[in-house]
């Protein structure tokens, strides 16, 4: 089965989502590669105008598969993020359930998130014995210092309102009308000159956005979280996960 899924439309809507329903849509190096791919495929494609990003089945994402194969991606989720983040096309989220760790930072790429009511956010490395890396600074620039603080430091699960109320979410809606609303988004994109679109998108990451990450910071923070995810925190904190319960270092009452 194909973990990620690609079509597009007569209209020049391409739609790319993650199809591994029964692990949550977590992704693997295989995932990742292939949509490093889809993106930049899509970017330079001219008859591709706006670019959507979902999961099948009840899940957006539960972020990356812990216990999969050691195999890395091409890229760095740092630089996948990059890669999403400088798309040329107008480019939406569009999440159901669970949006958790690094599928919350490439959803945080996309000039758009459309979310489900039912719709749940975490930051949740700090749980597992590591802290995000690179990923830190994407989070930052979708919803902001202080909210960022809080939610990485804790760990913690966020609705889509509270997304919605800190600026990572633009609309919340009821799930059954997540559909109807991405295509009023999408063809509100579709009256913009894509030409102007892409200048527009080039502007505002050049000259208005918060400052990204220079290549040479996403390789140096990257290489301290594979130094730290591979620690005995981190062990632990994939232990306890898998035994679905609380790491040795939360104190007993």
């Amino acid at each position: 089965m194909d973990t990620l899924l690609q079509s597009v439309s007569g209209r020049g809507v391409a739609t790319i989502t993650f199809n591994r329903p029964d692990r949550a849509n977590s992704y693997d190096a295989a995932t990742l590669d292939a949509l490093c791919d889809a993106f930049e495929q899509y970017g330079k494609d001219p008859k591709v105008r706006v670019i959507v990003l979902r999961g099948a089945g009840k899940h957006f994402s539960a972020g990356a598969a812990i216990g999969d194969s050691p195999v890395k991606p091409r890229l760095s989720m740092g630089e996948v993020c990059a890669l999403i983040d400088a798309a040329p096309k107008p480019t939406l989220a569009l999440v159901q359930g669970a949006c958790i760790g690094g599928a919350l930072a490439v959803a945080s790429c996309c000039d758009m998130i459309i979310a489900g009511r039912e719709a749940s956010f975490a930051i949740p490395e700090v749980r597992l014995g590591f802290a995000p890396g690179p990923l830190i600074a994407t989070f930052v620039r979708a919803m902001g210092y202080r909210a960022v603080r809080r939610y990485l430091l804790s760990g913690e699960r966020f609705s889509a309102e509270e997304g919605l109320r800190i600026g990572l979410v633009g609309k919340v809606c009821e799930t059954a009308a997540l559909e109807a609303e991405c295509g009023a988004w999408i063809d509100q994109c579709l009256l913009g000159a894509p030409g102007a679109i892409a200048r527009a998108k080039q502007a505002l990451q050049r000259d208005a956005a918060p400052p990204a990450m220079s290549a040479d910071q996403i390789r140096e923070l990257q290489a301290a979280f594979e130094a730290l995810s591979s620690g005995e925190e981190a062990a632990e904190g994939r232990r306890s996960f898998k035994e679905k319960r609380k790491p040795n270092w939360y104190p007993p009452e």
